[in-house]
Protein backbone atom coordinates (compact mmCIF):
# COMPACT_ATOMS: atom_id res chain seq x y z
CA UNK A 1 0.00 0.00 0.00
CA UNK A 2 1.03 3.79 -1.11
CA UNK A 3 1.77 6.31 0.85
CA UNK A 4 -0.39 9.06 1.21
CA UNK A 5 2.14 12.33 1.15
CA UNK A 6 -1.07 14.73 1.61
CA UNK A 7 -2.53 12.81 4.34
CA UNK A 8 0.77 12.44 6.08
CA UNK A 9 0.92 16.16 6.02
CA UNK A 10 -2.16 16.92 7.12
CA UNK A 11 -1.79 14.67 10.09
CA UNK A 12 1.30 16.37 10.78
CA UNK A 13 0.03 19.48 10.42
CA UNK A 14 -2.46 18.60 12.68
CA UNK A 15 -0.33 16.79 15.47
CA UNK A 16 1.59 20.42 15.53
CA UNK A 17 -1.59 22.17 16.63
CA UNK A 18 -2.68 19.80 18.99
CA UNK A 19 0.62 19.51 20.56
CA UNK A 20 0.41 23.14 20.86
CA UNK A 21 -2.32 23.16 22.49
CA UNK A 22 -2.10 21.05 24.95
CA UNK A 23 1.32 22.65 25.82
CA UNK A 24 -0.84 26.23 26.57
CA UNK A 25 -3.74 24.12 28.03
CA UNK A 26 -1.12 22.94 30.74
CA UNK A 27 0.58 25.68 31.17
CA UNK A 28 -2.32 27.56 32.20
CA UNK A 29 -3.58 24.56 34.33
CA UNK A 30 -0.51 24.86 36.77
CA UNK A 31 -0.19 28.81 36.72
CA UNK A 32 -3.88 28.32 38.31
CA UNK A 33 -2.90 25.79 40.64
CA UNK A 34 -0.27 27.54 41.39
CA UNK A 35 -2.15 30.84 42.52
CA UNK A 36 -5.03 28.88 43.86
CA UNK A 37 -2.20 27.58 46.31
CA UNK A 38 -0.23 30.81 47.00
CA UNK A 39 -3.41 32.38 47.66
CA UNK A 40 -4.56 29.64 50.23
CA UNK A 41 -1.18 29.36 52.56
CA UNK A 42 -0.79 33.24 52.33
CA UNK A 43 -3.80 35.53 52.89
CA UNK A 44 -4.05 38.56 51.89
CA UNK A 45 -4.05 41.53 54.28
CA UNK A 46 -7.30 42.23 54.76
CA UNK A 47 -8.53 45.72 53.40
CA UNK A 48 -8.87 49.25 54.66
CA UNK A 49 -11.88 50.74 55.29
CA UNK A 50 -12.69 53.85 54.99
CA UNK A 51 -14.08 56.21 57.27
CA UNK A 52 -17.81 56.95 57.06
CA UNK A 53 -18.91 60.93 57.36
Amino acid sequence: MKKNPFLSMWLSGANAVVGSTRGRATAQAKRQVSNFWSAALAPSKPKKRRARR
